[in-house]
């Protein structure tokens, strides 16, 4: 029997396309999501107003350029298996929080680096301008830097984003929690019988990062005002 062949039988199981069974397609799908949405949130959460309101007062470019080089150097299997080794000697949940940890974790470096680069290479003339008209620091923070500063935000998501969908996949080899990894994993545990299980999680997997990447190519046209991209549009023309 080749891999199509077996790929096509798992496909066809009567609970694969369930929204409520753990063997479902959907429901991993939609737990593989909200692992991965749920820790960008936190990260952004710990990281975009701290980078904020460094860069409004040009201070921690050390620590920016730094969050660069501990991201790249993080491994996030080893995060995983830290987390766990923790929550299992905590007596804390191993199949939650093992996971969420170390995703935030990888998450915090391209936020806070994008964050920073973001507000501090806007023009300081529109600043000092807004300053003379009367708001405060913290209004151009919010009102201004924030605004502007918002497509490299999003761009800096974007790449956190796709790094944690994979990583996901990732901590099923550590707990229930893998998303659409457990597939992957439970398939290698078959040995040559969940060769199509394999094939089909490998292929789930690629498509969410590439709906994800289209989506968040979306989201930086929409975050880019008006103003800004009309500037932009007119540099490249």
């Amino acid at each position: 029997m080749n891999v199509f062949t077996q790929l096509g039988q798992w496909l066809a199981e009567a609970n694969r396309w369930s929204w409520s069974d753990p063997a479902g397609i959907p429901y991993r799908i939609l737990q593989h999501l909200g692992f991965s949405a749920l820790s960008l949130v936190l990260a952004g959460l710990l990281t975009v107003p701290l980078a904020l309101w460094l860069a409004h007062y040009r201070r921690g470019a050390f620590l920016a350029s730094s969050a660069v080089n501990i991201g790249r150097a993080i491994p996030s299997f080893g995060l995983i298996i830290l987390f766990w080794f923790l929550a299992s000697r905590w007596g804390a949940d191993t199949d939650f929080w093992p996971l969420l940890l170390a995703l935030v974790a990888l998450a915090l470096p391209p936020l806070f680096t994008n964050t920073y680069a973001g507000v501090v290479q806007l023009d300081q003339e529109a600043v000092d301008a807004a300053r003379g008209t009367g708001y405060r620091e913290w209004q151009i923070m919010l009102r201004l830097e924030l605004p502007l500063a918002s497509p490299v935000i999003v761009a800096g998501a974007r790449v956190a984003f796709l790094q944690l969908v994979a990583t996901v996949a990732i901590g099923a080899i550590v707990n229930d929690g893998g998303g659409l990894g457990r597939y992957i994993v439970d398939g290698f545990a078959e040995g040559a019988q969940g060769y199509g299980e394999i094939f089909g999680g490998g292929i789930a997997v690629v498509v969410l990062a590439l709906l994800c990447e289209g989506l968040f190519s979306l989201l930086t046209k929409l975050a880019t005002p008006k103003g800004l991209a009309l500037q932009q549009a007119r540099r490249s023309s």
